[in-house]
């Protein structure tokens, strides 16, 4: 895990920058510890959010659509992932 003033370096990013994108929902580190933690997929997802807002102009409603959108599409690929796994299974047992 990466601590936050860590996460701020590698991202280039301002700690009250983080913290407000944590308030806004867009990054979510776990709950239970005294300081955030990030994992790698933080730190690109927090590059996709200043990328988004930087490079592309958007602004901060449409940087919440774009994430809840890629965490749909996330989840319905590890959702599939686990359907071909279970037909694979079946196709295997007698």
């Amino acid at each position: 895990m990466i601590a936050i003033a860590e996460f701020c370096i590698r991202t280039r990013l301002e700690r009250p920058m983080v913290e407000a994108w944590i308030e806004a929902g867009w990054l979510i580190p776990p709950e239970g510890q005294a300081e955030p933690v990030f994992a790698e997929i933080d730190v690109a997802r927090a590059q996709l959010i200043a990328e988004l807002r930087g490079d592309l102009g958007v602004n901060d409603e449409g940087v919440g659509v774009v994430l809840h959108l890629l965490d749909q599409v996330h989840d319905l690929r590890r959702v599939l992932a686990d359907v071909l796994v279970e037909v694979r299974e079946m196709r295997r047992a007698p």
